[in-house]
Parts: structure tokens; sequence; C-alpha cells
């Protein structure tokens, strides 16, 4: 019978697996990820950056691996997983909590920084995770941060990252099928947490931001990732917040989660519902999420 195995709703062959263990017999003395790099260069596994697919060549290497399909050597080393035991949390930083309160005319200058892999981002991590009500958390996928500043000083900070590949509100709202939105979840940014920090009262100011962000977000993400962002989207917690900072910056509510989260296997609502917002970046939204990109 043809083998044929699936990992990250993509098919794999019986060829496909002869050419793994081809490579693994061609490098007896290779480490799995040595092995995971090798594959990835034969089989041009990039992600739109360019950078090499490791990690996720790994995981499919493990995947043939544990199905006994191919022999992997013994890994090497056990590095201790950075997500067992309690969370770390980003060290407090102290910053100027004296109280800003004016017009937003009046708050002069307003400096929005991308902090991704500078000196300020431990400052963004550190603000969210003591101001934030939900706290900081590691963002997953492609990601952006920002800082924002007036006045010399902090007041505020968003974090971006991949969006998740399952959400009924926004799939509906979009019109794609799935094999649309397998190949063009990546041109969608998650907005995972926005901090206006708690002693600054400046009215307008938070649709002041995302109205500045959603003009510049696209070209950012495209100097990081080698690609562009064609849709943002948000959760809010209906209990907490109405959203009105969202609507004013001209942010849609799309409907609302089903409380079940993305693992969930029992089909009842295990959490909070949230509503969920969505704002197109681009002219011919929803066609562009519509077309094949190249992964």
């Amino acid at each position: 019978m043809p083998i044929h195995i699936r990992y990250r709703s993509r098919d794999y062959t019986q060829e496909h697996i002869e050419a793994v263990r081809t490579l693994i017999g061609r490098n007896p003395g290779a480490a799995r990820q040595a092995l995971a790099k090798k594959l990835c260069v034969e089989w041009d596994w990039k992600q739109p950056n360019g950078q090499l697919c490791v990690m996720v060549c790994h995981g499919f290497l493990l995947k043939l691996h544990r199905a006994g399909l191919i022999e992997l050597p013994e890994p090497r080393s056990r590095p201790k997983n950075p997500l067992a035991g309690k969370r770390k949390r980003p060290a407090f930083i102290s910053v100027d909590r004296s109280p800003i309160q004016c017009k937003l005319k009046e708050l002069g200058n307003i400096e929005i920084y991308s902090v991704k892999r500078t000196p300020a981002e431990p400052l963004v991590n550190s603000l969210i995770e003591h101001y934030h009500y939900l706290g900081y958390c590691h963002p997953v996928g492609e990601q952006m941060k920002y800082l924002v500043r007036a006045r010399c000083r902090p007041i505020a900070c968003l974090i971006y990252s991949s969006a998740p590949r399952h959400l009924g509100a926004r799939d509906r709202h979009i019109g794609w099928n799935a094999d649309q939105r397998r190949r063009n979840i990546r041109l969608i940014a998650y907005q995972s947490r926005f901090l206006i920090m708690p002693w600054v009262e400046v009215r307008y100011l938070a649709s002041h931001l995302l109205a500045r962000i959603s003009r510049r977000i696209s070209s950012d993400w495209e100097v990081v990732y080698n690609h562009p962002i064609y849709f943002l989207e948000t959760f809010t917690d209906p209990l907490k917040y109405k959203g009105t900072c969202y609507r004013a910056a001209g942010w849609k509510e799309l409907g609302q989660t089903t409380g079940r989260g993305k693992d969930d296997q029992t089909f009842r609502p295990n959490r909070s519902i949230k509503t969920v917002w969505g704002y197109p970046l681009c002219d011919d939204f929803p066609e562009s999420l519509w077309e094949y990109f190249p992964e």
C-alpha cells in the first residue's frame, strides 16, 4: 500500500520519504538539526523572508521517525524546555509615571518606533507585563512591537503577531476557502496587545495611534519578513471594553469568538467570549486574500 502522510496541510508520498531516507544515508554522522537544514536546502524549503524552515522541517522529520518511516540518529542533547515550569516574567523597568492629562494636539510630537530586535524591546515587554491587564505573552510566529513616545516618555505599546489559523467570524467576513486561508493566513496580523499607560489620559489618543500604525505596519512587516500585510484583526472583551477606539479608527466588528480556543476537543465554551474586530489595509480587500501568493 502506498505510504501517504500529511504534515502542516501538505501531503507527502513514498517518493518524499525515500528522498529523506537517501539524505540520511548520505550523511551518517549528521545530527538531527543538520539533517533538517540539508533537507531544507534540497527541497528549497524557505520562509517568505528567505530563512530556511529548519524548525518546521525538524518537526516533519520527527513525525516520520515516530511513525517508523525513517530512523533518525539519537539526539545529541536535550535542551531544557523554556516553556516548562513557571513562566519567566519580563523584568520590571522603572519609567516616569507622573500623570499626563491634556488634549491630543497639546501632547506634542508623538513618535512611534518599531522595537523588535532593538535595545528598546525589553522596555515594551516590561510595560506590557506590569501594566496591561493580561500581562506579557511571547508573540506567536512573525511579530512586530511598537513603542510610542511623547514628551520624551513612553506613553503606549502595541504588539502584533501571526494570526490564528481558524477564526470563524474573520473567515466568514473574508469569504475565503480552506486552501486560500492556508496559503494567505500569513498576510494577516493579529494585534495581541495594545496598552496606553494608565497615567496617560489623552482623549482620542487610542484611535489616533491605531490609525497611524495601520498606515505603516505593512511596509514595516515587509522589511522584516519580505511580504506585506493586508488585514489586521484583534479581540476585545465585551465585559471590559466596548471597542470604541477601534470603531473610531475605522475597524469593523466582525462577530464573536466561540469561547472554545484553538485546541478544544469538547465543542463547549471553556473561556470568555471575545468580540472580533478587523481592519483592511488595501483597497482590493477581500480579493487580495483570495489570490495565490507563493510561500
